[in-house]
């Protein structure tokens, strides 16, 4: 009965943590703009880069990653013998990240939910479970950021390699089945959160990034007058 309302209060927690609007709180403090109605509206770090430059998205990444890791290690620490609370704490983090309750909206349409997709918070989670799975992740992360250009994809990649790193854990007896769960529900909640982004790939119109849009960059021409022309 304890361990229950413990597990219950550890995923209300992890939720509340994830809750936690970094992204918006850093855009305020660097521009006074509120990073929801500019460019994506999201709260990451990818949109908080776009709109305060570099180090906001960074570090706004940073702390995104590590509600992810508290929630969990939390978790693990108070009760260390189910995983699949574990787990569950590492989702609701991310659930508390993209639909936080501190960015709650009233619209004509009932109650909004703002914040970012998913991705920082997922691997920071990842991290809390099983810390060398960054080594696999985040490399297939940034590839995908950098060289096939969709930051989209490099979210979706983090709940996919996590999904597969804990399946062979756990059926080479490395790991419990229970962290599974984590990387199905992750891998859901970043869907469900990036439908208007796999839109935009499946029809081509998704933002290019990394080296793609790079070289996708007009080159600035002059003319005989003198003008410029991007």
């Amino acid at each position: 009965m304890v361990n229950t309302i413990v597990g219950i209060a550890l995923l209300a927690i992890a939720y509340l943590l994830g809750s936690i609007p970094w992204g918006l709180i850093i855009v305020k403090l660097r521009t006074g703009q509120d990073v929801r109605k500019i460019e994506s509206g999201r709260t990451g770090g990818t949109n908080v880069g776009r709109v305060a430059g570099f180090w906001a998205g960074f570090f706004t990444a940073l702390l995104d990653g590590l509600k992810g890791t508290i929630a969990v290690w939390l978790s693990i620490w108070l009760i260390p013998e189910y995983p699949f609370v574990h787990a569950l704490a590492g989702v609701l983090a991310i659930v508390g990240h993209n639909y936080s309750i501190f960015l709650a909206e009233r619209t004509e349409k009932g109650w909004k939910l703002h914040g970012g997709a998913g991705g920082a918070t997922s691997v920071g989670a990842m991290l809390g479970l099983w810390w060398p799975s960054v080594m696999i992740m985040i490399p297939a992360g940034l590839f995908m950021l950098f060289v096939v250009g969709y930051a989209s994809l490099a979210t979706l990649t983090v709940g996919v390699t996590a999904t597969i790193i804990f399946i062979v854990r756990a059926a080479i007896g490395h790991g419990p089945w229970g962290y599974v769960l984590y990387g199905f529900l992750a891998t859901a909640v970043l869907v469900w959160s990036l439908r208007p982004n796999i839109r935009r790939l499946l029809n081509g119109t998704e933002r290019v990034v990394g080296l793609r849009a790079k070289r996708r960059n007009p080159t600035t021409k002059r003319h005989p007058n003198g003008s410029q022309t991007i």
